[in-house]
């Protein structure tokens, strides 16, 4: 069943929406300011992507974030002293935060204002990823803390950089700037932080004015392999992530 924008405008916590000529903008935070990761994001972000996809006026989407960074504060309890029930939930959402970005049905731009050290996965696994200058790229919740990088960056990773230097990235904990990220083919766009979103924006406005149709199913074309192999890989991954957070809980034997 659709839903409409005000159904789920106001609605989450760590996202501002604005959508005009079937543009949506979607700009995570933390009360206004840089976006500070930790479980609530991480629902919040799980369910918008499910309403996104669920709203037939959308037509494009960009994402971005707030201030100095798209998403780089790492939360102040990581993964490893979770328990069982909150992995429990650690595994729902996480499948579901990635599965509901690739199920929405329209392009998607990343707008990557400042550093992505966390969740990095979610811009560049848009269609189109632009980033600032003062951008940045890096796994830095998984490896370099001891946790087994297996939320979706063990899918994406190798796929955007190839098998060997993603797996380089991911267990050297590897920053790329964004104009190595440039170099390398994750993003296709450097530009000034002040035209990053009227970049964006540009860019949107050339895709929306291409047919209705042709818009959406050229993203269900793109997505098809990407879908699969978080199909095939996603939930095994968080299922090793959490064994490997498990060997790390004080009391924990080998």
């Amino acid at each position: 069943m659709a839903i409409k924008l005000d159904d789920y405008a106001n609605k989450y916590k760590h996202a501002k929406l604005e959508r005009r000529d079937g543009i949506l903008q979607v700009t995570v935070h933390t009360n206004g300011k840089e976006l500070e990761w930790g479980m609530e994001p991480h629902e919040d972000l799980s369910f918008l992507f499910a309403d996104i996809a669920r709203d037939f006026e959308n037509k494009v989407v960009i994402l971005t974030g707030t201030g100095e960074s798209f998403c780089a504060n790492l939360p102040l309890t990581g993964s490893a002293s979770l328990k069982t029930s909150a992995w429990d939930r650690v595994y729902n959402e996480g499948k579901h935060l990635l599965m509901n970005h690739l199920n929405i049905e329209v392009p998607m731009i990343a707008a990557v204002n400042g550093p992505a050290l966390i969740h990095a996965e979610l811009a560049v696994l848009c269609d189109i990823v632009i980033a600032a200058e003062g951008a940045a790229f890096q796994d830095a919740p998984h490896f370099p803390n001891g946790i087994v990088p297996g939320d979706g960056v063990h899918v994406v990773w190798p796929l955007v950089l190839g098998p060997n230097r993603g797996r380089y990235f991911l267990l050297t904990g590897q920053k790329l700037s964004a104009r190595e990220a440039l170099e390398v083919g994750v993003v296709s766009e450097v530009v000034p932080r002040e035209r990053l979103v009227a970049r964006a924006w540009e860019l949107a406005q050339l895709i929306v004015a291409k047919p209705p149709l042709t818009v959406r199913y050229a993203r269900v074309a793109i997505t098809q392999q990407l879908k699969r192999l978080m199909l095939d890989d996603l939930g095994y991954g968080l299922a090793l992530e959490g064994l490997g957070a498990a060997a790390s809980w004080p009391g924990a034997k080998g």
